[in-house]
C-alpha cells in the first residue's frame, strides 16, 4: 500500500483491544506455561487467497508488549495473497506474542475481509469507468481502518463523517419540504470547499435536484433503465452515485448504465473475515 496509515491512528485501536484482552491480570495462560524469558519463532499466513490489510495493527500490537520484537514483513498491504501463502515472519518474547496474538489476527483477518470484498468488486467492473466507493455503515471506532482496508482493496472512500460534505437524504428532503427548498437551505450554508450531495428517489426528484447544481446526485435504488435515463438526463452535469440493490451479481450492470459512481455498504458491513493464522515454526 503506497500510502499506509500512520501509527498513531492504529495504536489507540490496537491498545484498546489489548487491554480488554489482557482484563485485570494478564494472560494467565502464558504466565503459567511459559518462562518469562523464553522466544518464539513464527509466521503469519493466510489460509484462503485474498488481499490483505492490517498488517501494521498486528505489528504495534505485537510491539506493544514486547518493544524488541522483529517483524519481518514479506508482502505489503494491498497485496494479493493465494492460501497458504507467508504474509509476515515474527520472533519475540513468547508470552508477548502469543498474549497478542489473538487482537492481531483480528484486526487483520477482519481488515483483510474488507479488503477483499472490496477487490472483488472493483474488478467485476473494470473497463466500465465507474468506482467503487463505501458508505458510513462501519463499526464504531473502526472506520477509519475500514476505510483504509477499502483503499487496499481498490475502492475508494465516501465521506468518512458528517462533517466532511452535505449529504441530504431522503428524511432530509422530507422535512425540508422537497429536493429544491432542501439544496437552496445547503448551498446558502455551504462554505467554498464543502460539496453537496443529494438523494433522489426517481426521475422527477433528480429533474428537480438539477436545476440547483448539486455536486453528486445519489440515484437511491433505480433499476437498471432509470439509471441509463438519468445519465442520458444530466447529460455529465454532475456526478451520479447509484445506491441500493447493489451485490456481486447487480454491480456490472449498474456499472454498464454510465453512472459514475457505486456506493457499497456491504464493503464494510458484511464482509467475511479473512482467515489468516499465526503457525509457530
Amino acid at each position: 500500500m503506497k500510502h499506509p496509515l500512520p501509527d498513531l491512528l492504529i495504536a489507540p485501536v490496537v491498545q484498546m483491544a489489548l487491554a480488554e484482552d489482557l482484563g485485570r491480570a494478564g494472560d494467565l495462560t502464558c504466565l503459567a506455561c511459559i518462562p518469562a524469558d523464553a522466544r518464539l519463532e513464527a509466521v503469519f499466513a493466510t489460509r484462503q487467497p485474498g488481499v490483505l490489510a492490517g498488517l501494521d495493527c498486528a505489528r504495534l500490537a505485537l510491539t506493544a508488549l514486547d518493544p524488541e520484537a522483529r517483524i519481518e514483513a514479506l508482502r505489503p498491504d494491498g497485496s494479493a495473497l493465494s492460501a497458504g501463502e507467508v504474509i509476515a515472519r515474527i520472533s519475540a518474547n513468547a508470552r508477548a506474542l502469543l498474549s497478542a496474538e489473538r487482537t492481531a489476527l483480528n484486526l487483520m483477518g477482519h481488515l483483510s475481509g474488507i479488503a477483499t470484498l472490496t477487490r472483488a468488486y472493483v474488478t467485476l467492473i473494470e473497463g466500465t469507468g465507474a468506482r467503487i466507493t463505501d458508505t458510513r455503515k462501519t463499526m464504531p471506532g473502526l472506520r477509519h481502518l475500514e476505510k483504509y482496508a477499502v483503499r487496499c482493496g481498490g475502492g475508494r472512500n465516501h465521506r468518512f463523517g458528517l462533517d466532511d460534505a452535505i449529504l441530504i437524504k431522503d428524511n432530509h428532503v422530507f422535512a425540508c419540504g422537497g429536493v429544491g427548498p432542501a439544496l437552496e437551505r445547503a448551498r446558502a450554508y455551504a462554505g467554498h470547499l464543502v460539496k453537496i450531495e443529494v438523494e433522489v428517489d426517481g426521475l422527477e426528484q433528480l429533474k428537480a435536484a438539477l436545476p440547483h447544481r448539486p455536486d453528486v446526485i445519489m440515484l437511491d435504488n433505480f433499476s437498471l433503465e432509470d439509471l441509463r435515463a438519468a445519465v442520458a438526463l444530466t447529460a455529465g452535469q454532475t456526478v451520479l452515485e447509484a445506491s441500493g440493490g447493489v451485490n456481486l451479481q447487480t454491480v456490472r450492470a449498474i456499472a454498464e448504465t454510465g453512472v459514475d459512481v457505486i456506493s457499497v455498504g456491504a464493503l464494510t458491513h458484511s464482509a467475511p473475515v479473512l482467515d489468516i493464522g499465526l503457525d509457530a515454526v
